[in-house]
């Protein structure tokens, strides 16, 4: 067996600090490196595996590659080949891109996901839930956590608008691998219902199994790399996207979003305690438009008003707490503030225009304390029976 070329160790060193154009992996870990081969007078001759012929970013590839192995000293030149996998690499290159779980199968939902799940709901609409997500995870990714938003919300996908996404923004399919890549916009990877219709004045008409499959292949034909979180906006109510999702991420962490008045509270105790139904663990409450802060004309001073009365998300994480045995704490108030609306639509959320305003920096607060927590087994059932 020839003496091995003193240059190749080097040169597969390089390949793996160049990544994937679309799936931002190295291509030595993609299995994308078929051959290397080095001749003596310094010649490299590298062979890439493409996951389809027809790859618009092969000339890219093919720069990055030549760039890279060009940089290792004692390299007179270079020539990259480009190939296609077969049927059985793109399976194996769909198992490793999933986390080795096999396909359809989710993989925030194993016990081995490092992935905090935090589904945002309420009991009905109109109460800032979608908005409560958008911020909530950007203010995460501010913080500096991986974050992925899905916008679970089938009926009323408003997550592409609030953060001023136009209707030719959307995932991109990498269809030899059945495999989507979600936007990646403001420091989060985003998906949404609505980015997947031709245009967004469409109307969604789905029930029963269609929109179950379209909820499964939200979260298990999406590739979202290693997530610190992921935010689901959840539909209002407690209907049939709530129970299915509720049966595909039993440990997602719920947090119910009200508005002071009783007309949103009774029914946000409900939306907690189908979660709790779930067998999903009810973190916390969040009080939208909780107040105004507002300056007297007359005096100057600044006055708290109660627009939409006071107490209701206090009275939610009390209810909760009796209901389901353990402790719902109130977690955040969020104060009515036209910015915090104006932001939404407009595209540009408040949490990243100025996170020191009132009701943005409420959210900064919340996503800071959800960050020091931690996961707990407490109010989750573990499926143990006693013997004996």
């Amino acid at each position: 067996m020839p003496d091995e070329n003193p240059l190749l160790p080097q040169i597969r060193a390089a390949l793996h600090g160049v990544n994937d154009p679309e799936i931002h992996r190295p291509i030595t870990e993609l299995g994308m490196v078929d051959d290397v081969h080095v001749a003596d007078d310094g010649q490299v001759v590298v062979r890439i595996l493409l996951t389809t012929g027809g790859c618009p970013l092969r000339d890219r590839l093919r720069n990055d590659v030549t760039i890279a192995v060009m940089g290792v000293e004692g390299t007179t030149g270079v020539e990259v080949e480009m190939g296609v996998m077969d049927e059985e690499q793109r399976t194996a290159l769909r198992t490793m891109l999933r986390g080795g779980v096999p396909e359809r199968d989710i993989p925030f939902a194993k016990p081995t996901s490092h992935t905090r799940v935090l589904a945002i709901a309420s009991g009905k609409g109109g109460v800032g839930k979608s908005s409560v997500s958008v911020n909530l995870a950007l203010a995460l990714a501010a913080a500096g956590h991986s974050v992925g938003l899905l916008d679970a919300d089938v009926y009323g996908h408003s997550v592409p608008d609030l953060l001023g996404l136009g209707e030719d923004e959307g995932p991109t399919s990498l269809e030899d691998v059945n495999l989507l890549l979600p936007v990646e916009t403001k420091g989060i990877k985003v998906i949404s219902v609505g980015m997947m219709k031709p245009s967004r004045d469409q109307v969604v008409a789905w029930r029963g199994p269609i929109l179950d499959r379209a909820l499964t292949q939200l979260l298990a034909d999406v590739y979202w790399g290693d997530l610190d979180y992921l935010v689901l906006d959840m539909p209002p109510g407690t209907g049939d996207i709530a129970i299915s999702l509720g049966q595909k991420l039993p440990g997602a962490e719920v947090i119910v979003v009200t508005t002071p008045q009783q007309a949103s509270t009774d029914i946000a105790e409900r939306a907690g305690t189908m979660a709790g139904i779930m067998k999903q663990k009810v973190i916390g409450v969040v009080e939208n438009m909780a107040y105004l802060e507002t300056t007297c004309p007359h005096c100057d001073k600044s006055h708290r008003v109660d627009v939409f009365g006071t107490g209701g998300g206090q009275k939610v994480a009390a209810g909760l707490t009796e209901r389901l045995g353990y402790e719902v704490p109130l977690l955040a108030e969020i104060p009515l503030e036209p910015d915090f609306r104006a932001g939404g639509d407009a595209g540009t959320p408040l949490v990243m225009v100025d996170p020191t305003r009132p009701s943005a920096a409420a959210i900064v607060g919340l996503a800071n304390r959800l960050a020091e927590s931690r996961k707990t087994l407490v109010g989750v059932p573990l499926g143990l029976s006693p013997v004996g």
